[in-house]
């Protein structure tokens, strides 16, 4: 019950606060290329179910059909404003009304695409107790995702073969150890390695 009022109400003052900068961000996104300003995605969210998530749009439109992973910082698939807006996450913002929605949270496991947890084993499925979120154990740990899956021979089995259950061990960890107060360390810490990477 904590977890959830620090989620809405923080999410809300998030969304208050930062809304002139996020209209500002929206107008150079339709500046920079043709398509719409959020990227809506279906996700797996707590309970094993689906939601959409929303994303400030990092690629050109129909990108995703040469493929469902992003390699690397140099991916020509990604924008100009893109690169920018990844780097230091804030394509990650609008998920403050996916908080607000009650889909997510602001830590736990980063939801993944379906077709990606199908991968996973019958007791993998005990992390959907949690609502996905904005950060967690297993997003700090592979931060530098994409650089990893630009220095494989084959990143869509490196994804799934290594990423996938290392990630789960993590969400798993997490699962035991969540409690209010690791809940903010987590989230200092995500605000320290944005700024500082």
């Amino acid at each position: 019950m904590i977890k959830r009022v620090f989620d809405f109400i923080f999410a809300l003052l998030g969304l208050i606060l930062l809304l002139p900068i996020l209209l500002l961000i929206a107008i150079i996104i339709k500046l920079d290329s043709k398509g719409p300003i959020l990227f809506i995605q279906e996700r797996v969210g707590q309970h094993n179910t689906e939601f959409n998530i929303y994303k400030f749009r990092t690629m050109y439109v129909k990108s995703q059909k040469k493929g469902l992973l992003t390699i690397g910082d140099n991916d020509s698939r990604v924008t100009k404003i893109g690169y920018f807006l990844r780097k230091y996450k804030i394509d990650e913002l609008p998920q403050l009304l996916n908080i607000i929605k009650g889909d997510m949270s602001f830590v736990g496991p980063r939801p993944e695409l379906r077709y990606y947890v199908n991968f996973y084993k019958p007791e993998d499925l005990v992390i959907y107790k949690l609502k996905p979120g904005i950060t967690g154990l297993a997003s700090l740990e592979y931060r530098n995702e994409v650089e990893l899956l630009k220095k494989a021979d084959d990143p869509e089995a490196y994804f799934i073969n290594t990423i996938i259950p290392d990630k789960l061990q993590y969400n798993k960890l997490y699962l035991k150890k969540r409690n209010f107060f690791f809940d903010i360390k987590l989230i200092l810490i995500t605000i320290y390695r944005v700024i500082v990477k």
